[in-house]
């Protein structure tokens, strides 16, 4: 490990060197890419260099007791060895989370689509209640929210509703939410007051990027139409709804929220190129399925993760076996909880995992 932190700090130099020269600050592209790999090393450098202060302050807590006849000068370095012994085996175990390889998409904008599942006009509306919970999560860490695509319904739930998340490290907060949500309570329509259970799948996207993602605009097949409101009603009479279909893949985006067809047709290609990205990178997992054991379910949207249980204000998420009883508190969008549960699980599998190499 220390042999790696060493040609990191030296990176870390030679970006510093780079960054200050003349040709590079012109050169914006690479300046950028310069900067993110630096922003990326730092917090590395900075934990390695910490260790390198405490072993340093080890060696001469060792010297003193060592040379020196002062009894109390002695007792001194006896605490200030603890002291030094225990903050480097704090850092040393912080330095292996921080050398763990990165997610690359983490810093990406992220698209998510919810969809109703079992359970009707009920899992209609929890798929409302679901996007109402991100978009107040986003509101918190001052993300910008935009609606890609809705198909509502007359009750105000949603069939289904694509939006993306705009801000640094949104990908790296809702990566975990893909898969099936649970929803457990009495819907306003039970005259006897029986529990239903209903199910609502998201899909979390990274925003790809346009260099990613090349689409030949011969495998496409646009369709325009008119968009349409909950019941079925038209709400447009120009045909401003954007379908496309892409050839060889099978894949098929909607979008009608905006009134303008030009702005349709941009917001469905952004979807469009992060589902195939998407499943590019499934692909490239399903291939090395022994990764895919040492981190937390972060893709399969089959994969039952969640249970939102209404009559005992408890929320479950099945995959690390964490209970919450503050339900309308997550339903508001005070989630950071659960996703920092996630987060620290999937580092220890992860831990775990390179140990086992």
């Amino acid at each position: 490990m220390f042999g790696k932190l060493e040609l990191t700090e030296k990176r870390f130099e030679e970006l510093n060197q780079e960054l200050c020269d003349v040709e590079v600050i012109s050169d914006q592209n690479k300046y950028k890419s310069l900067m993110k790999e630096l922003k990326n090393l730092t917090p590395i450098i900075e934990k390695y260099r910490e260790y390198k202060s405490e072993k340093n302050n080890l060696e001469e807590a060792k010297k003193i007791i060592s040379e020196s006849s002062d009894k109390e000068l002695k007792e001194i370095a006896e605490l200030e060895i603890q002291s030094s012994r225990e903050n480097i085996e704090r850092i040393s175990d912080e330095l292996k989370i921080l050398l763990l390889p990165k997610d690359p998409n983490d810093d990406r904008n992220v698209i998510i689509e919810i969809r109703a599942g079992a359970g009707g006009e009920e899992a209609a509306l929890f798929s409302s209640v679901l996007f109402r919970m991100y978009s107040m999560y986003a509101q918190q860490k001052r993300w910008k929210s935009e609606i890609l695509n809705v198909n509502d319904t007359q009750l105000g739930g949603f069939k289904e509703i694509s939006f993306m998340i705009s801000g640094e490290g949104a990908y790296s907060k809702f990566k975990y939410e893909s898969g099936v949500h649970r929803v457990q309570r009495v819907p306003d329509t039970e005259a006897q007051g029986r529990v239903h259970t209903s199910t609502v799948t998201v899909a979390v996207l990274p925003e790809a990027e346009d260099v990613e993602i090349e689409i030949n605009p011969t495998d496409l097949q646009i369709d325009t139409y008119r968009a349409g409101g909950a019941g079925g009603q038209h709400v447009n009479k120009t045909e401003s709804a954007i379908r496309i279909t892409h050839i060889p893949t099978g894949v098929v985006v909607e979008c009608q929220d905006e009134r303008s067809q030009y702005k349709n047709k941009d917001k469905a290609m952004k979807v469009l190129k992060s589902r195939l990205l998407e499943a590019k990178r499934s692909e490239q997992e399903s291939e090395m399925a022994a990764e895919r054991k040492s981190q937390v379910g972060t893709g399969d949207r089959s994969e039952r993760i969640r249970t939102y249980n209404y009559p005992q204000s408890r929320m479950t998420d099945h995959r690390i076996s964490l209970t919450l009883y503050k339900l309308e508190d997550i339903l508001n969008g005070n989630i950071e909880e659960i996703i920092e549960a996630l987060n620290t699980a999937d580092r220890a599998m992860k831990l775990a995992g390179e140990q086992n190499l």
